[in-house]
């Protein structure tokens, strides 16, 4: 009896235990498959745009002595400076090689910026008797200059210029009362023309923002090594029109209106003079 006591205890036991222990942890295994790279953006991260090769800050060269400004420029000192092309559609369609091209150069020295200018065209034309209406429709080169490189509107005032120098040797721009005026003793102006071309050698005085018809001198500049101006050279080609058909420069232009350099200054290369 007493046997079956402890048989039945024990197997008791044993079921107890059996109930009580606790059930295996059986992880979940997930597959994994690896996350694909993004790819790489197609198109470049937004920025500032590359400047055109025309906006390149350059430098004139001193003159060592000064040109003869004869509107031949042959003398040696010409040999300092690199000639550059005017090559920059501005208005109008691009000219036919035949019908214009042009080149200039530059140079300074304490009292002027000195510039020769070629161009070749198959027509010059001059239409206007009176040289402060509608000069910008007859032929004639287009000096933009703003002294201290500080941009903005010069329409109406003084902060830069945009002399129009025709083919009787008349410098335009407009004045402080939004009219036309001569500013021809601004220059020494000689040119040589041909039946196709024009080679123009000038001395620009150069002044100042505080400009005044009355007192000139009072803010003419002094030209020194390291100093910074906003230049732009263009012209203006008429061959046989009411309006001129084209309006060619050195700089390009990335607005919708390129006929600008006349009220905008910010539209100017950068010149430091060494």
């Amino acid at each position: 009896m007493m046997n079956r006591l402890l048989f039945l205890t024990v197997f008791i036991l044993g079921l107890w235990s059996c109930k009580t222990k606790a059930p295996a942890v059986v992880k979940d295994t997930v597959e994994v498959t690896p996350t694909a790279p993004t790819s790489a953006p197609t198109t470049a991260p937004t920025g500032i745009p590359a400047l055109h090769e025309t906006h390149a800050t350059r430098t004139i060269k001193k003159a060592l002595e000064q040109p003869a400004l004869d509107g031949a420029g042959t003398e040696k000192v010409w040999e300092l400076a690199e000639w550059r092309n005017m090559d920059q559609v501005m208005l109008g369609e691009t000219p036919s090689s035949e019908d214009f091209q042009g080149r200039y150069k530059m140079l300074w020295d304490e009292d002027m910026i000195y510039i020769l200018a070629e161009i070749q065209d198959d027509k010059f034309m001059d239409q206007h008797e009176d040289g402060l209406y509608k000069y910008w429709d007859d032929d004639c080169l287009e000096i933009f200059i703003d002294e201290d490189y500080s941009g903005g509107n010069h329409q109406y005032n003084h902060t830069a210029f945009a002399y129009h120098l025709s083919m009787d040797d008349k410098a335009v721009d407009l004045g402080l009362d939004e009219k036309p005026h001569y500013y021809t003793d601004h220059f020494e102006i000689s040119k040589k023309k041909e039946r196709n071309s024009i080679v123009w050698e000038l001395g620009l005085k150069v002044y100042g923002d505080r400009y005044y018809n009355e007192d000139k001198e009072a803010s003419r500049v002094k030209l020194s090594e390291g100093k910074r101006i906003g230049f732009m050279l263009a012209y203006c080609d008429n061959d046989n029109s009411d309006e001129r058909e084209n309006f060619v420069g050195d700089m390009y232009i990335d607005r919708e209106d390129k006929n600008i350099g006349w009220i905008d200054a910010g539209v100017f290369g950068q010149v430091i003079l060494r």
